[in-house]
């Protein structure tokens, strides 16, 4: 059921993968959907969210980018571009002409779905919508708080359609309800999450965004080999080493690099930051992760831990963490970051 007071058109506007395998993007005008049992219909924003309707084609320029519009927003990862791509050897199946991609968003529920009486949501409330958009909660990985493992899951983006869009269908108990102090911007991308003291390694002109994101420490990966970059790594962490490394980049050399990188007792995390971040997963042909030795590993007490993605729980208590100022976001416009690319 739908308020009185809200207009929802019989057609809208989305961003489709028109060539799957290329960075191609096709403005579609699709008709809007009709929720169903336990959905909800979203309104993730104004039409048109870019300046220019080519635009989106640029979607390889960034890991990052928020297309902001009117009250809400949908993030950009690198994960999209791998879903274009088919670059993901690991993915059951081809990404389909027609998708529209996009797992970050936030929007506005604007109809309610039969036998949605008892959500937790309601009309004109702002949720947000993850990798996973929805499970069975029956099988046995549901039961066990492994939502991205459930045997029937639904993935925004990829044969479920995502967030690159005006109006999407979601499940109405799977959406996540973003806190009225909350900025859509911060919600978005609520990726920080973790009470650390960080080094952050990136392109040596990214250095003032990282810091901006909550980085104590700067590494320029330009200024480094392979092996300097983690002798520096283990001298600005007191010499010792850092207690975890959160692997953000889709490269199998970071992944390799990692292990070194930790103190006595640390961890590697590899894909997910507190199991509700999408990292990098390297694309093409799958590697096996150099340096991984045992040995290493034994004498260092070291962890590995991997997880897909995280669970509806995990996104809550995140944008808990975000209400109370503990992360912000740093929005950059699409034509500010093509001009300082030259």
């Amino acid at each position: 059921m739908a308020s009185a007071d809200i207009e929802i058109p019989k057609q809208y506007q989305a961003a489709v993968y028109d060539q799957p395998g290329k960075i191609s993007t096709k403005i579609e005008t699709l008709d809007t959907p009709e929720p169903g049992p336990n959905e909800v219909l979203i309104k993730l924003y104004d039409w048109p969210p870019f300046s220019n309707p080519s635009e989106p084609s640029c979607i390889n320029e960034f890991r990052i980018l928020l297309i902001i519009s009117h009250r809400t927003h949908s993030g950009v990862c690198h994960s999209d571009l791998g879903v274009m791509e088919n670059s993901w050897a690991a993915l059951p199946a081809p990404t389909q002409a027609g998708q529209v991609g996009g797992h970050e968003g936030v929007g506005v529920v604007e109809k309610m779905g039969p036998g949605t009486e008892r959500a937790v949501v309601k009309v004109g409330q702002r949720v947000g919508i993850k990798w996973v958009s929805g499970t069975c909660g029956s099988c046995l990985p549901c039961l066990e708080g492994h939502d991205a493992l459930c045997h029937t899951v639904k993935i925004s983006g990829y044969y479920t359609p995502g967030t690159f869009q005006q109006y999407v269908a979601s499940q109405a108990d799977y959406v996540t309800p973003i806190p009225e102090n909350l900025k859509s911007e911060d919600a978005a991308l609520a990726s920080r999450g973790m009470a650390m003291r960080v080094i952050g390694i990136d392109h040596g002109s990214k250095e003032k965004l990282v810091r901006d994101c909550g980085a104590e420490h700067f590494i320029d990966l330009t200024k480094h080999d392979d092996k300097s970059i983690t002798k520096e790594v283990v001298k600005t962490a007191n010499g010792l080493g850092v207690s975890a490394v959160i692997v953000c980049t889709a490269s199998n050399k970071a992944y390799a690099q990692s292990i070194d990188m930790l103190r006595f007792g640390g961890t590697v995390v590899w894909r997910s930051l507190l199991k509700h971040t999408s990292v990098g997963i390297p694309e093409r042909t799958p590697e096996p992760i150099a340096n991984a030795f045992p040995a290493k590993l034994v004498f260092k007490g070291a962890t590995i831990a991997s997880v897909a993605v995280g669970t509806r729980r995990d996104a809550i208590e995140v944008l808990d963490f975000a209400a109370r100022g503990g992360l912000h976001s740093s929005p950059l416009s699409l034509q500010g970051l093509l001009a300082s690319r030259g």
